[in-house]
């Protein structure tokens, strides 16, 4: 299987636009993508960022790749220390995992990470879940070779709920991907039965054109998540510099919204529902 890293170890940047690099402190940063999901428990990518300067590809993010640092996290009541393994699938390969405190809906999660003199913090909650109803693989027409997912669900009344749906396909995707332009905010809704087209989502390694569609024959895992705010911006703030500027190592005009004190990235809690999609339009719950 082909080795991916998802958009954060591509942001592995020093938050500022390449203009500004001149005036911005050479300190590294250490950089976060962690998550807790409703079910699941935690998980957690670290590195320290790359210089502006540097070339970035595989080999230099293994090199700022952090394995050494204490990572804990809280409900308030229980502790656990993460660990980390190994993950052959993934670029880079080292991911922090919990084993013990598994997330749930309505509780707020804190997370401290130590490393060398270091300590970096951050703290979230796991929104309710909301479940999706069904999901199809559709085309334009039978010949067509390619089509797109559309995701139905019902977004409950007199709640604010902001989701983020994310793909993987079966074979040829080890992580959940957001889809592009999947982050929503229920403002934007005209009615709580939601009917949404879901856009194949952005890999920045391997290198390949981006093609927004998928293909017959995919397997397709589907998952809506609900999220906060403060991850929904941090998520819109990143899908704007790949419109903008289509190159997230050097924002466009602006630094990415952060949720993490003492570094760069997010500490996000997701309720999640998933169905799995099949060309064949058969869907089946999991």
């Amino acid at each position: 299987m082909k080795k991916y890293i998802l958009f954060l170890f591509t942001l592995i940047l020093l938050s500022c636009s390449k203009d500004d690099f001149s005036e911005q402190s050479l300190e590294s940063k250490i950089v976060v993508e962690g998550w807790i999901e409703e079910g699941d428990y935690a998980q957690v990518l670290l590195s320290s960022s790359i210089p502006v300067t540097d070339v970035i590809d595989s080999t230099n993010v293994l090199n700022h790749v952090i394995r050494s640092a204490k990572i804990t996290i809280s409900d308030g009541q229980t502790s656990e220390v993460l660990r980390v393994k190994n993950d052959k699938n993934r670029v880079p390969p080292f991911v922090y995992f919990g084993s013990a405190l598994m997330g749930e809906a309505g509780k707020q999660y804190s997370l401290k990470i130590e490393y060398l003199d270091r300590v970096v913090e951050a703290v979230t909650t796991i929104p309710k879940s909301v479940q999706l109803k069904s999901a199809e693989y559709i085309k334009k027409s039978a010949a067509d070779t390619t089509g797109y997912v559309f995701v139905y669900f019902d977004d409950p009344v007199n709640e604010k709920n902001y989701y983020q749906i994310a793909t993987r396909i079966e074979g040829k995707e080890s992580i959940f991907v957001p889809a592009f332009y999947g982050n929503l905010d229920d403002k934007n809704f005209t009615k709580s039965s939601v009917s949404v087209q879901v856009n194949r989502g952005v890999l920045l390694f391997p290198k390949t054109v981006f093609t927004p569609y998928f293909v017959d024959g995919d397997v397709i895992y589907v998952k809506l998540r609900t999220q906060n705010k403060e991850t929904l911006d941090f998520w819109n703030s990143w899908q704007n510099e790949i419109v903008n500027s289509r190159n997230p190592i050097y924002p466009a005009n602006t630094s990415l919204k952060s949720n993490i004190k003492g570094g760069i990235g997010i500490w996000a809690g997701y309720g999640q529902s998933t169905l799995v999609v099949k060309y064949t339009q058969k869907i089946e719950p999991i």
